[in-house]
């Protein structure tokens, strides 16, 4: 039986996501609102899980992510991964949504493709295998995971299991904090996009 919680927590602002800019695989810096927003955060998870140590801590290895967990006192992860990377918007890159439904109407990330990028099966696969893999540290403690926006929802969504698209149903802002956990054994989501207050 796991004897720990999950706490997800989404980076802070970058200029991209002040824009709502689709941001991927381009490594953006945090504003300097972004890292007030990490410090904050910081204290929000102190307040839920105390200071202590996690079991396990993992980042998505985008510096935005890297120096969240930095400055919100998580110190250095014990893994780096491309498994908690955002989702890879290939052509989208960059562009807005507003800007990507002048050629494609009514496009989203959650229901359309994204052209030389990630499917939502392949975002799945990840989900999942961040999942499996912090499995053995729930038993003996928390689990901490930094990362992006949209990949952090498809998380959730896939802790209390439902498809990635349902993602689009959970809101995650920048530097916000959602916790996985249990009801008698069964995945539950227990707080959603906490804001860093």
């Amino acid at each position: 039986m796991p004897n720990g919680l999950v706490y997800v927590l989404r980076h802070g602002e970058t200029e991209w996501s002040a824009t709502g800019q689709h941001t991927g695989r381009t490594d953006i810096p945090l504003t300097s609102e972004g890292k007030q927003q990490a410090v904050a955060a910081g204290r929000v998870l102190a307040r839920l899980r105390g200071t202590e140590k996690p079991a396990l801590l993992l980042s998505s290895p985008r510096e935005r992510a890297t120096r969240t967990a930095e400055l919100a006192g998580l110190g250095t992860p014990d893994d780096v991964t491309e498994d908690l990377a955002e989702w890879d918007y290939g052509d989208y890159e960059g562009l807005t949504t507003a800007q990507i439904r002048e050629t494609v109407e009514d496009w989203t990330v959650w229901t359309h493709p994204c052209p030389n990028g990630e499917t939502a099966d392949s975002v799945t696969a990840r989900a999942d295998k961040v999942l499996t893999k912090i499995q053995p540290a729930l038993a003996t403690g928390d689990v901490v995971l930094i990362g992006h926006g949209h990949f952090s929802r498809v998380l959730v969504a896939r802790w209390v299991g439902l498809r990635a698209g349902a993602g689009v149903g959970f809101a995650m802002g920048t530097a916000g904090v959602a916790t996985l956990g249990f009801e008698r054994g069964v995945p539950q989501l227990v707080h959603l996009n906490l804001p860093p207050v």
